[in-house]
């Protein structure tokens, strides 16, 4: 696994990335279930892709298997932890993360993200598509608000996610289809980007391209100015 050396340069990097991290895992906890279920999704994937690749495809990811054995069991208590409120978040939700879980959430995971890739642990592209749906769809939505001169800094509904919730009426079948798509398309380039860290960056551009489309296709950043003031 290709490691990051500490530097200023990564090191203001890592800090951008982690205030973005911690940010977007807030927008995205708008429709009930979907945070937690992304956060079900990443830290088993990322925890099943270490135990996998340091037990059974061969592959030395650290040297030191306690680490591995730590930041694994760190992720089981995690996803169980989530589970337990995915429980009752699950829609129609009867408690919500609020923006202390979220952004807890994405400050876990943007932790996990910057010490495993400065070790030997896991490749950064592995977390980068793990985490696709939400990067992609965070950024753009911020991107297009910006573009478009809306008050991109105030809380509005117009990322993909919640577009679709609105025009599929449906929390659940929204929920339940980025879950698919982070099963079915992108933990395969996820472990794929783990055993070849070289072809990291290609990798992860194949996983972002659909996930671009298919938030430009559900007019992200955009929203009815009736629903944007109510």
């Amino acid at each position: 696994v290709v490691t990051i050396k500490p530097n200023i340069i990564t090191g203001i990097i890592f800090i951008i990335g982690m205030i973005w991290l911690i940010n977007l895992y807030n927008f995205m906890d708008g429709i009930d279930g979907l945070a937690g279920t992304e956060t079900l999704f990443v830290s088993g994937g990322v925890a099943l892709i270490i135990f996998l690749g340091a037990g059974y495809a061969n592959i030395v990811l650290q040297p030191d298997e306690s680490i591995n054995h730590s930041i694994i069991l760190l992720l089981l208590i995690l996803l169980v932890a989530i589970f337990g409120f995915l429980i009752w978040n699950w829609p129609p939700a009867k408690i919500f993360m609020g923006d202390v879980g979220s952004s807890y959430l994405g400050f876990i995971f943007g932790a996990l993200l910057i010490y495993s890739s400065q070790t030997s642990i896991l490749s950064i592209w592995t977390w980068l598509i793990l985490l696709g749906i939400f990067i992609v769809d965070a950024t753009i939505t911020l991107i297009q608000r910006f573009i478009s001169g809306a008050q991109w800094y105030s809380a509005h509904r117009s990322h993909a996610y919640q577009n679709a919730a609105r025009q599929w009426g449906s929390h659940r079948k929204v929920t339940l289809s980025i879950l698919a798509i982070n099963i079915v398309w992108l933990f395969p380039l996820a472990w794929l980007a783990t055993i070849l860290p070289e072809w990291g960056v290609v990798f992860t551009t194949f996983a972002y391209l659909p996930l671009f489309a298919l938030t430009i296709y559900l007019k992200a950043g955009k929203v009815p100015i009736s629903d944007e003031q109510s």
